[in-house]
């Protein structure tokens, strides 16, 4: 059985890790704000076992002047369990999150490679590719809600 719920900053690491920071200590899977309490953490859970996570922070991107708007961040599904919709499930309840909290926008880092599975969400890019030392090129992404 799937189940989707809020789960802690820490709980989030053993998946992060191994997909976001493969090769790096467990520390560098802690963001700043992971802890403030406009920051929601979201798990994936099949049989009792998480297998992706996302994070939404209240940030505002500083070019964009859209009032109420939520950072994605740390989006991971561990790799044996990719290509399977649980991607997907964490961002609409990632979105629905943000709706009930009356935000107007999500906006994130995408790398390259989740670019197309962000743009079949309905996420747009804006701008350039730059590079995030140590972690690769990426692209800012948005939806507005």
């Amino acid at each position: 059985m799937i189940l989707i719920r809020q789960i802690e900053a820490e709980d989030t690491f053993p998946v992060r890790q191994p997909v976001l920071r493969p090769g790096k200590p467990i520390e560098s899977c802690h963001f700043d704000g992971d802890n403030l309490g406009t920051t929601a953490h979201f798990g994936l859970s099949e049989n009792e076992e998480l297998l992706a996570v996302v994070s939404i922070y209240k940030t505002k991107y500083p070019e964009c002047t859209i009032e109420n708007q939520f950072q994605m961040r740390g989006m991971a599904v561990l790799e044996n369990h990719q290509r399977m919709g649980f991607g997907e499930q964490l961002v609409k309840k990632a979105e629905h999150y943000v709706k009930e909290k009356n935000g107007k926008l999500i906006w994130f880092n995408a790398r390259q490679k989740a670019v197309s599975f962000y743009e079949k969400l309905g996420y747009k890019i804006n701008g350039d590719a730059f590079e995030i030392e140590g972690v690769g090129t990426h692209y800012i992404m948005y939806k507005r809600l």
